[in-house]
């Protein structure tokens, strides 16, 4: 018995082993070598164009088949709130008092408090905070989920398109970007361990550089990432800080595969923690220790100090401190800005019909994260690279940083938010309530400072 399966054996392996070459010699054509070089087939440009044309057919396929059957197409939540333009709340509460039988003067009226229940009403019913942590809703269906809910299968035709894509996302992309993912992590780490060794000089420089672009560029393929960049030539120099708005923990790859920086970031243990030492041997990327990264004053040394020295990378911060659904651009934290040295702003925008680039990691851990990431069609993202700015005369931290934010959101059209990013895990800040009570109590004294 043992004989007649020998031979088949033999020929499992043999298939095997054939599978094995072909694949890893399609990925080393036409993903690594184009991503060694920095050039690009085209192929991913093709691969986009085409999902758009199969995406309007099934969103025009999902419109007629609900008019079919009299449903109502799901469509994203709307309050019903007529937007105007911001009143200071002085205003307001005069309006109030003239349309009503208030005294009309500086003292307390009863219809003031309306004021404050209206707008906390509004402030419940459409939260321009906790809404900016949470993915937006599309208006068209991306064949990656179902966004009617008033029913769960309209045609046949869209039902196999769509588990047709279920293969080809879970059966071929995943593995495909999961084998990229360890290729370009475990070079990152093999190489710049090896090039740690060699001494301080140009030749240890222009090798950490080389391989840190070559391995980030592999991670971009990973994710299938199309990435358009504008306006090159305002690109982040040497003994510069980069800024940029923070969507997603890819943000990174996307900005490093385009031009080399020096990262900040607080010590990790596991898997990061050993890429983070092997980094730092090749590249002066800038950690942090736990009880460290609570001392305002020793980060923002050690910030300076690396800017001092213009043959060191520019440094890649994202001010804001946490991640935001790719809307808008909140609060700007002072620190990066206080440092009075060149600032390099940086505007990132992904087109979310592809895959959700936004990383909830309140909803969701690091692991799901990347696979719900790896298992979407493609990361479709656009990158503007801002004049570089600095601080002006007269110019506090804050006022530098609400400008750079400004220009951030303006490029990339984001809504430009006062709000800190905080609040995503905190409650409101005890300034932000003083800060309205002493509106208020210039109202009351006739515009009087306290």
């Amino acid at each position: 018995m043992e004989s007649y399966l020998f031979p088949f054996d033999n020929l499992l392996c043999m298939l095997l082993g054939i599978s094995f070459t072909v694949w890893f010699t399609l990925l080393l054509v036409f993903i690594i070598v184009p991503a060694v070089f920095g050039v690009s087939f085209g192929i991913r440009r093709l691969y986009m164009n085409t999902l758009l044309k199969i995406f309007e057919w099934a969103t025009l396929r999902m419109e007629r088949g609900a008019k079919e059957k009299n449903q109502q197409l799901y469509k994203p939540y709307s309050n019903g709130i007529i937007a105007k333009e911001p009143a200071s709340l002085e205003q307001e509460i005069q309006e109030m008092r003239r349309s009503g039988s208030g005294l009309g003067g500086a003292e307390f009226d009863m219809s003031d408090i309306f004021y404050f229940c209206r707008r906390g009403v509004e402030s419940i019913v459409d939260d321009e905070v906790t809404k900016r942590f949470t993915a937006e809703e599309l208006e068209s269906w991306n064949l990656l989920t179902r966004s009617n809910y008033n029913f769960h299968h309209i045609s046949t035709r869209l039902t196999v398109l769509w588990g047709l894509g279920v293969l080809i996302r879970y059966g071929i992309l995943l593995p495909l970007r999961v084998t990229l993912a360890f290729t370009g992590v475990g070079l990152l780490v093999f190489l710049t361990s090896i090039i740690g060794l060699l001494p301080n000089g140009g030749m240890k420089s222009f090798l950490s550089e080389k391989v840190h672009l070559m391995c980030y560029r592999i991670c971009v393929r990973a994710l299938t990432a199309i990435i358009t960049y504008h306006d090159s030539e305002n690109k982040p120099k040497n003994g510069g800080i980069c800024v940029a708005n923070h969507t997603s923990p890819i943000d990174v790859i996307i900005l490093a595969s385009d031009g080399c920086y020096a990262m900040v970031g607080q010590v990790h243990g596991g898997l990061m923690g050993v890429i983070q030492r092997a980094m730092v041997k090749a590249c002066p990327h800038i950690w942090f220790e736990r009880s460290e990264v609570k001392d305002r004053h020793l980060v923002a040394k050690r910030l300076s100090d690396h800017v001092a020295d213009k043959s060191k990378l520019p440094i890649l911060i994202f001010p804001e401190g946490t991640c935001i659904n790719n809307t808008s651009v909140m609060m700007f934290k002072k620190g990066s800005f206080e440092i009075g040295c060149t600032v390099y702003p940086v505007a990132i925008k992904y087109d979310p019909r592809f895959g959700e680039a936004f990383w909830n990691s309140s909803k969701f851990g690091m692991v799901n994260y990347l696979l719900h990431m790896m298992s979407s069609w493609a990361i479709v993202c656009s990158v503007w690279y801002l004049p570089p700015m600095s601080r002006e005369e007269g110019e506090d931290a804050v006022q530098f940083a609400n400008r750079v934010k400004a220009a951030i959101a303006r490029k990339g059209g984001l809504a430009d938010l006062l709000w800190d990013g905080g609040l995503k895990r905190e409650k409101v800040k005890e300034v932000f309530k003083e800060e309205q009570q002493k509106l208020y109590s210039k109202v009351l004294v006739g515009g009087e400072e306290d």
